[in-house]
């Protein structure tokens, strides 16, 4: 009975990440088309000041939605885990800034 079960569990996907190019980003714009969804990375070098500089892409992804939606589930757990150790992620950039009146 215990070799069926066995049988039934998914295994590992082997990965080679050895030749892996990392990469941040402060910036993510998602379009697409019916057939698949187009996720840019880049660096906005003035996120709080003026927009007289455009956002650099450096990085362009291109997801079929099969593969975007388990992307989406793993990302959800990944950050519900984070904040169940280190609190609420505030997305809201306003609700974040201390005021110089909060600080005194």
């Amino acid at each position: 009975m215990a070799e069926n079960e066995n049988k039934n569990q998914p295994r590992p996907i082997p990965v080679d990440d050895s030749d892996t190019v990392s990469s941040y980003a402060n910036f993510c714009r998602v379009t697409g088309s019916p057939e698949e969804l187009i996720v840019d990375f880049g660096m906005n070098a003035q996120p709080m000041g003026s927009n007289d500089r455009p956002v650099e892409i450096s990085q362009r992804i291109v997801l079929n939605f099969y593969t975007a939606k388990r992307l989406l589930h793993a990302l959800h757990v990944s950050v519900q885990r984070h904040e169940e150790v280190f609190g609420n992620i505030e997305t809201d950039i306003q609700k974040r800034v201390i005021s110089k009146e909060a600080q005194a």
